[in-house]
């Protein structure tokens, strides 16, 4: 690092701010690039005063209302969670969306990368993949000693093809089958068994007494003998194991035929997460994260952004973005939803952020919030997808999840992702057995402590070494390299696969 920027303690984002963020620990007494003078310890990535504030001022930060001083706050102090009260959630009414909005978005200096055409027709694959999908959690046993033996036995014989992932779940008998919410994890599933990486193969493990029958899972001309099998039917274990085993070995002769070609980027489909988020998140990583957007989606990409919590106190900024009124008024039904969700628990969007957050400087869901949307770009909002559903547009896409990682991801794939971008400030081993995700992290000290884990350090943007649109750039590229099959991201080469977790606010029984 050069000397010059060493002299960089704080981060200001914007100049209506009055608060700015600590670059590093800093000890009582230390000079701030704002010229204000600390008077006590300020935890790295937390707030320092830059005026006083008495109860009841206004706390910004982006040029954002965060909330009121709870508390005064002398100039110089540190500012945490405890001294801010929550501002009121924005109002879904008479939110307009701006019939004018344009942007120009930058210009990817590449358009095409080596993916697998898909024999279905949409998004292409990154990924060559046999999944093997089940209907319900009874079958998971049998079928992970039956995986285990084919990735022995099997695979090897079959080296164009990448790996064999069980998708196994929750869901599927004990359940509400009927309720009315129940086709959110019925939707994510039926969408899940066509993800690009799994090459238009079917093959499906049913119990044979579940609710989720095989039916309810498949479309029709899918739903044949050759793709599912049903253990009730057959004579013990070693029966099981052999018929998944025969399966699978005519599965995987028609995968490995499949071969990479080069294709535009607009059969393209990624996601981007972030989790384990600090307030460095909202400076470095996810602004980063959105020039690779706004690069991807000038050059025809499709890329969704999600997280319903994360996007609430913000939405007025993402309204503003959607292309019709149509998208508009489906991203304010699903905010409602979700707000209605979050009421019948007796909770609210406060239940956000985690410990991790606010130990990260975060002080409530509305820094939060200014921080995770960065990551969609600027990009116009071309559609808003119900959890699971499939796009029918392509572009910036906003898929209506939940915030927490485990299931945002599996909702992300169910609506067609094949890779995914993750952003994280305070670290996390997060991977998905069905696409890459590539873990950009939003300070060098993350890297540091994790050089094997993180694949891309966006921590430079924070100091002031690298632009977000250098940053932006070289993510740009990484996530080309490893949809094409370049390189792999650490999460896939050490295989670090969370369980699959559906989305289902449908009562269990």
């Amino acid at each position: 690092m050069q000397e010059t920027k060493k002299l960089a303690q704080t981060v200001k984002v914007n100049p209506q701010d009055n608060v700015a963020i600590a670059l590093y620990d800093l000890e009582a007494g230390v000079r701030t690039t704002e010229n204000v003078v600390t008077l006590e310890k300020i935890p790295q990535a937390h707030k320092v005063a830059l005026k006083d504030l008495h109860v009841g001022d206004e706390i910004i930060r982006y040029g954002v209302l965060l909330g009121y001083a709870n508390r005064k706050i002398k100039e110089g102090s540190w500012i945490n969670e405890e001294m801010v009260t929550l501002p009121k959630m924005p109002s879904l009414e008479q939110m307009d969306y701006d019939r004018d909005y344009q942007v120009a978005l930058p210009v990817a200096k590449q358009g095409t990368f080596a993916g697998y055409e898909n024999p279905r027709g949409g998004f292409a694959g990154t990924r060559n993949i046999l999944a093997i999908h089940t209907t319900v959690q009874c079958v998971s046993g049998v079928l992970n000693v039956a995986v285990k033996k084919m990735k022995q036995e099997l695979l090897p014989k079959y080296p164009h093809v990448d790996d064999i992932v069980p998708i196994n779940h929750a869901y599927g008998c004990g359940v509400a089958i009927n309720a009315k919410e129940a086709k959110v994890p019925i939707r994510s599933l039926r969408n899940l068994v066509h993800n690009p990486n799994f090459g238009g193969e079917v093959m499906v493990v049913a119990l044979g007494c579940e609710k989720l029958t095989p039916e309810m899972l498949l479309e029709e001309e899918d739903n044949k003998s050759e793709n599912v099998i049903v253990l009730q039917d057959l004579p013990g274990f070693e029966a099981m194991i052999q018929a998944l085993m025969a399966m699978a070995e005519s599965k995987l002769e028609r995968l490995n035929a499949r071969r990479r070609t080069v294709l535009p980027l607009d059969q393209l489909c990624i996601g981007m997460q972030c989790g384990g988020s600090d307030a460095f998140s909202g400076i470095s990583a996810n602004p980063a994260a959105g020039y690779a957007a706004d690069l991807l989606v000038g050059a025809g990409a499709t890329v969704m952004f999600s997280e319903v919590t994360e996007v609430r106190d913000g939405v007025q900024y993402l309204a503003k973005r959607c292309q019709s009124s149509e998208v508009r008024d489906k991203l304010i039904g699903e905010m409602a939803w979700y707000d209605r969700y979050l009421e019948q628990g007796e909770v609210d969007r406060s239940a956000n952020p985690t410990p991790g957050n606010k130990k990260g400087g975060l002080s409530n869901i509305v820094e939060k919030a200014m921080g995770s949307i960065a990551k969609s770009g600027t990009a116009p909002i071309a559609e808003v997808l119900s959890p699971g559903e499939r796009p029918r547009s392509k572009g910036l896409i906003y898929a209506a999840t939940p915030a927490s990682d485990i299931v945002c991801g599996p909702s992300q794939l169910a609506s067609g992702i094949t890779l995914q971008v993750f952003m994280t400030g305070r670290g996390t081993p997060y991977g998905l057995a069905a696409a890459p995700v590539i873990k950009v992290c939003s300070r060098n000290e993350m890297k540091d402590l994790w050089a094997d884990l993180i694949d891309v350090n966006a921590g430079a943007v924070a100091t002031g070494e690298s632009t977000i649109a250098e940053m932006g750039g070289l993510l740009f590229d990484k996530i080309i390299r490893v949809a094409s099959g370049e390189e792999q991201s650490f999460a896939e080469k050490y295989q670090l696969h969370n369980d699959f977790c559906i989305f289902n606010p449908a009562p269990i029984t």
